[in-house]
């Protein structure tokens, strides 16, 4: 079973156990952490079930491994014959994110209308 998560701008394809490196998310190290936001869910048997644009019915859950911070990048801007240059350093803050599990609401049985 995997469902892929829309976080961060990004779309994310989680497996329960498996652990993630996202945008920063609010939270200490051991809080929980739910996305709601699931775009698809592949469960047991294969079956591919699509949101559009979201599944309603379907949370992943997870808990913060880590606060951290990644890989510093350079920007440098530079302009011909004027001597402008310019050096910029960044890095983004992430959280390590381990998923513990997919849960997914069993839809109510439809009500039969009578008449």
């Amino acid at each position: 079973m995997y469902a892929v998560v829309e976080t961060g701008g990004k779309q994310v394809k989680v497996e329960p156990g498996q652990v993630i490196l996202v945008e920063k998310l609010p939270g200490d190290a051991g809080s929980e952490i739910r996305f709601e936001r699931t775009l698809l869910l592949v469960d047991e048997t294969g079956a591919a079930h699509v949101g559009q644009p979201y599944l309603e019915d379907v949370v992943v859950v997870g808990h913060v491994v880590a606060q951290e911070r990644g890989k510093k990048i350079l920007v440098f801007k530079y302009k011909p014959k004027v001597n402008y240059r310019r050096r910029q350093g960044h890095r983004q803050d992430l959280t390590r994110v381990q998923v513990d599990r997919i849960d997914r609401a069993e839809a109510a049985p439809a009500a039969v209308a009578e008449g």
